[in-house]
């Protein structure tokens, strides 16, 4: 059982925290007693090469940050706490050359406990995790049906998606990288039945969402994407979690717990509020402390969701933070 307690950072880089027990606080505290960032989602690009009607984090731009001022705000999440990067978008796979050298970076340089990326797998090939894989410990595939014609009704298929997901796990059984499933239940799979598939692909990790409204991005017929012919209830979403229950890596999110419970960080290294406020200013201009004191960060959903796992590419006994018998220091 993970213990939560909050970290302090020091001002020397690259040195362990001190730490101190305190409670979570749903408001927004002053800068001294913000969390640490200790799970950070890297949204990089809104570019991507499916048209997922449901998408909730749409190419409203085309703007992608220079490497080495990439870097440096990677850094400052580092020194300020952050043990896991996730690498999202858009779709990550269109960048390769950034992708590969950041999430190098991330591990060389920063030490980084566990970097994930999340792609729709479509451009994912065996010679990046020959030459990257090393510094990977998740790849997370979306997979939204095992059935081609609501793949390609959704916008994520092209009639290939199950052949091209059975290599990835396959490619990262080969190079040691933890193979994780993300599906998004909506009007077009929630009765499906996937438990021959997930127990044949066997992945660490069954990440199945309830479809998501976020207000400008997914939510009108002026938007990018409208989610709302995608939308189920409560109920059907149940159905879904009850048929699935069974596999053991099987990991629901319903609406009440996704909304805010992540740190997600956009193109321009802001911070992203999804309880109607603003994004922050950019942590390259006033720190990732400041920058987390403009949103709402839901730090008991996170947890209660299973923000905290095992989430480094080997399994040596060792928690999630870091040392052996040792307690997740927040």
């Amino acid at each position: 059982m993970f213990i939560l307690w909050r970290w302090y950072v020091i001002a020397r880089p690259w040195t362990r925290p001190r730490r101190r027990a305190v409670d979570i606080d749903h408001s927004t505290p002053p800068e001294s007693k913000i969390a640490a960032p200790i799970s950070v989602n890297y949204h990089f690009t809104r570019q991507c090469n499916k048209t997922c009607g449901f998408c909730f984090h749409t190419a409203t731009t085309s703007y992608r940050m220079p490497e080495e001022e990439a870097q440096r705000g990677l850094a400052l999440l580092a020194m300020a706490g952050m043990k896991k990067l996730n690498f999202a978008g858009g779709e990550p796979f269109l960048y390769r050359e950034f992708l590969g050298r950041t999430i190098a970076y991330c591990k060389e340089t920063l030490h980084l406990e566990s970097i994930s990326i999340v792609t729709n797998g479509s451009l994912v090939n065996e010679s990046f995790l020959k030459k990257y894989g090393q510094y990977i410990d998740i790849l997370a595939v979306s997979c939204d049906s095992f059935n081609e014609a609501a793949n390609i009704a959704i916008g994520r298929g092209s009639g290939d998606n199950v052949r091209k997901l059975t290599l990835i796990a396959q490619w990262c059984r080969k190079f040691g990288i933890k193979f994780k499933l993300n599906t998004v239940v909506c009007q077009l799979n929630y009765e499906e039945d996937m438990n021959g598939w997930i127990s044949q692909l066997q992945p660490f990790r069954w990440k199945c969402f309830q479809v998501l409204m976020v207000a400008g991005e997914n939510d009108s017929d002026v938007t990018l994407r409208d989610v709302r012919k995608f939308q189920i209830s409560d109920e059907q979403y149940e159905q879904f979690c009850k048929r699935h229950r069974g596999q053991k890596s099987f990991v629901p999110e319903p609406n009440s717990l996704m909304a805010k419970s992540y740190l997600i960080l956009d193109e321009y290294m802001r911070f992203l509020d999804r309880d109607g406020r603003a994004p922050s200013p950019p942590i390259l201009e006033v720190g990732v402390q400041a920058a987390l004191a403009r949103v709402f960060w839901d730090q008991e959903s996170f947890v209660t969701r299973g923000g905290l796992y095992d989430w480094t590419r080997s399994s040596t006994g060792v928690e999630c933070g870091g040392e052996s018998g040792s307690t997740l220091d927040w």
